[in-house]
């Protein structure tokens, strides 16, 4: 069964640098540690274990893998193998799917391999890029959003916020569009579809007025373009009027709309800004301009970090700073929610979701399929840790797949659409769960004492041997505990009360 709560996780692994071309797999002969490490950090802990030989190497191996990492001796490779073998196997209950046909879907009746492409940005913006994502298995790309202007990106150009656990929370960049012409990029699709004539080229534009989305359009089909995506989100666009400026106003939205589709005979998506209250406006007037689909979500405008000592905001470009688009698994809530909006809108039913914002892993690209998503895409994730993300998103994706006994990826789309509201006033308010202490996992911090006594209801205390208890009449059941235990150790509890 797919577990809920993974046996293994980033924290456990804190110290591996997720190396390319890693020492640790060139000192091992029986297994590829590196790659399962990385299933690891991708929540995809049962792939990795699933993989695994029926003999365990490790049990009377002196880990020579360990003593060639990079960061030698810090990395516990051997105990994280042998954990996949004692924890995670024996509970893994369905087999390796045989194939990835569960995975194939389309977009707006285009097939696809599977539901994962690049999203518009530089890890789309050449040839041998896209080639190598393709040769990696990705389904295809929207390529980086092609245009007349005369483009030039500040340096640097890039900030972010780290996590704890050594990746990053949230991405800020103030990069703008293609910096290739139009020739250029026209070439680099005909070679696209020339050699990968199974992927799928989604032509990301951006015109300055009908004629020129038109234009743009109609060139992107005829060079090899399977559908457009129209970039009217882009937060970083210096000349006034055009990305975000235009998904702001619901009539600019459907003129520009109602220009492409007059131009090309290939589906049309617009691509849409987080930067509103609520999306359906802009989304129904792209409907009406006549968009087979709806892409979201873009970067939110923001400002990440600012030098204390130079009072300049990051990134600094000769000591100023400017408002930039914010990504990273930070912005997923937000995604997901803008994306429930869309796939709840009866106005826009039958229209292609395209989803992005914060995917990951596996399981990020899920919530948004539950949610309404026919197709997932990606950016930051990849300028992270690389196009070799792709093997566990599918793996993880299609095994989940299997264990539900699902037969296409399209079955699970929308499941999670009936139990979610849009506002918290229908929600059942006559009982409560109280939290469940696992004390055989409890190391007795007192994270939870602490959590619930001065931000939540005072009714946590540690005994005599620094293990909780809990003061039933005190407690309402939010679960501050649970969220704030390191060690995982309080859970839901099955006991529900009804409120007097």
């Amino acid at each position: 069964m797919i577990l809920a709560e993974p046996r293994i996780n980033r924290t456990d692994m804190i110290r591996c640098t997720l190396c390319g071309n890693p020492p640790c797999d060139r000192a091992c002969a029986k297994l590829t540690p590196a790659g399962l490490l990385r299933s690891v950090w991708f929540s995809n802990e049962q792939t990795a274990a699933l993989h695994l030989p029926d003999e365990n190497p490790c049990r009377s191996c002196d880990a020579p893998c360990e003593r060639a990492c990079v960061r030698t001796g810090e990395v516990p490779i051997k105990d994280l193998i042998n954990r996949l073998y004692d924890q995670v196997k024996p509970e893994s209950e369905t087999p390796l799917p045989e194939n990835d046909d569960r995975l194939k879907c389309d977009l707006c009746g285009i097939p696809l391999e599977n539901p994962f492409l690049l999203s518009s940005s530089v890890v789309a913006s050449t040839y041998d890029m896209c080639a190598r994502a393709f040769e990696a298995g990705w389904a295809g790309a929207c390529f980086k959003t092609i245009c007349t202007l005369d483009i030039h990106e500040a340096s640097p150009r890039f900030s972010a916020l780290p996590g704890s656990d050594g990746g990053i929370i949230g991405f800020k960049n103030i990069e703008q569009l293609s910096d290739h012409s139009v020739a250029e990029n026209m070439e680099i699709f005909r070679r696209l579809k020339a050699n990968y004539p199974t992927k799928f080229i989604l032509a990301s534009i951006m015109g300055q007025n009908e004629q020129e989305w038109g234009e743009l359009a109609r060139l992107c089909e005829e060079n090899g373009a399977d559908a457009v995506e129209l970039n009217f989100s882009c937060p970083n666009m210096a000349e006034g009027g055009l990305g975000s400026d235009i998904g702001q106003v619901p009539e600019l939205v459907e003129r520009f709309t109602r220009a492409t589709k007059q131009a090309c005979s290939i589906p049309v998506l617009a691509k849409l800004t987080p930067n509103v209250a609520n999306m359906s406006p802009a989304a129904e007037a792209a409907k009406r301009g006549g968009a087979d689909g709806i892409a979201a979500i873009n970067t939110i405008k923001s400002v990440v970090s600012v030098n204390l000592h130079t009072y300049v905001s990051a990134p600094a470009v000769h000591g100023h700073g400017a408002v930039g688009g914010y990504s990273g698994n930070a912005v997923k809530p937000i995604a997901l929610r803008f994306i429930a909006e869309l796939a709840q809108n009866p106005a826009l039913q039958g229209m292609h979701l395209s989803a992005m914002g914060g995917i990951e892993t596996w399981r990020d690209a899920l919530e948004f399929i539950l949610l309404g998503a026919g197709t997932l895409q990606v950016t930051t994730a990849v300028m992270q840790y690389g196009y070799r993300i792709i093997d566990d998103l599918k793996a993880g994706l299609n095994l989940y797949l299997a264990e539900k006994d699902f037969h296409s990826v399209k079955e699970a789309m929308g499941l999670a659409l009936d139990a979610l509201s849009a506002t918290t006033d229908t929600l059942e308010r006559d009982t409560i769960i109280f939290p469940k202490f696992h004390q055989e996992r409890c190391i007795g911090c007192g994270r939870c004492e602490i959590s619930c006594a001065d931000g939540g209801h005072q009714a946590i205390r540690l005994d005599e041997n620094r293990h909780p208890r809990l003061n039933g009449k005190r407690c309402v059941g939010c679960h501050l505990c649970v969220l704030v235990c390191p060690q995982r150790a309080i859970t839901p509890g099955v006991k529900r009360i009804q409120r007097k």
